[in-house]
């Protein structure tokens, strides 16, 4: 049986597969479909992460990681699990191949996916111009214009966001009225540099080789055509959260989440389920960023160790 069932091998699951094991615990095993390092190996320039004086791709960021938590014990095994399940003190995962391991604790760190709005070109011009992460990249269009695609609060925020360093923000909304708390609409609304662009489709991302260089809208009511001179197109148009081995036979989760499907936790990463604990971008309120979600795994793994005592 294992002291700790690591399910994800992003910045959280490595995190707490190093704390885990430096900690004291012997057979922690770390369950990836692939090669470890999640999401943020897709980037191509990630300059925030504290400790690096020059710009680094993902890949490079997080080549070491895996390295580092082999020399303490953990053990990474290519498996995807699909489901979880806990009968008195014990879990069982059951992974694709059809094999069950039984497990002290179990830390789920399998995390979120920004969802694609579906326009021609988002897909090509993915991380050459459209990305889903304001934060990470809305510094590599300081003093120029950008676009920002959805309705909700995180569209809104984002928005905010940039406009502090862009030079103007064109709020994209197939709707004319926003799904988000007034009290965000009224901050973007107060905003000088923000236009809002409402009512409309978005017909496609254009660019060339050297990225996007702007956005096509048609208006619903007038079919007008217009063009966006905008080299970065921010999309927000909410997440799935990667939360599918929580799911139980009668389609419940094993343990409490919000509607958006995201595992709530205390500020230990403890669920509702004894020995059940979340880290990274799977849990509520999560910032979506590498450094936040090594820190979640990190206390997650200190709690555990002194759960299982």
């Amino acid at each position: 049986m294992l002291d700790l069932a690591i399910i994800g091998g992003g910045p959280a699951g490595l995190t707490a597969g190093l704390y885990a094991t430096r900690g004291g615990l012997n057979n922690v095993t770390m369950f990836e479909m692939g090669m470890p390092g999640g999401q943020i190996t897709g980037s191509s320039e990630i300059e925030n992460y504290p400790g690096q004086s020059e710009i680094v791709t993902g890949m490079d960021l997080m080549e070491n990681w895996p390295e580092q938590c082999k020399r303490f014990g953990l053990k990474h095994e290519m498996n995807q699990v699909m489901s979880v399940t806990k009968k008195d003190e014990v879990f069982t995962l059951t992974t694709a191949d059809g094999k069950t391991q039984e497990a002290k604790t179990v830390l789920m760190a399998t995390g979120s996916v920004p969802r694609r709005a579906g326009f021609k070109g988002e897909d090509e011009l993915f991380g050459r111009g459209i990305s889903t992460c304001a934060t990470c990249d809305g510094f590599f269009y300081k003093g120029k214009e950008v676009a920002v695609v959805g309705g909700g609060d995180s569209a809104l925020e984002e928005a905010v966001y940039l406009s502090k360093m862009c030079s103007k923000v064109y709020l994209v909304h197939r709707r004319d009225t926003y799904r988000a708390a007034p009290s965000t609409i009224a901050h973007m609304k107060a905003a000088e540099n923000i236009e809002e662009v409402t009512n409309v489709d978005i017909e496609e991302a254009f660019g060339d080789v050297s990225g996007v260089l702007g956005l096509k809208v048609k208006s619903k009511i007038t079919g007008e055509i217009r063009d966006l001179p905008t080299p970065g197109v921010f999309v927000f148009v909410g997440r799935n959260v990667l939360n599918d081995p929580l799911k139980q036979e009668d389609e419940s989760f094993l343990c409490a989440t919000n509607e958006a499907g995201e595992v709530i936790v205390d500020l230990r990463m403890r669920t509702n389920v004894p020995g059940l604990y979340a880290a990274g971008d799977i849990r509520i309120e999560a910032s979506k960023q590498v450094v936040c979600a090594a820190g979640d795994g990190a206390t997650a793994a200190v709690n555990i160790i002194e759960y299982i005592g």
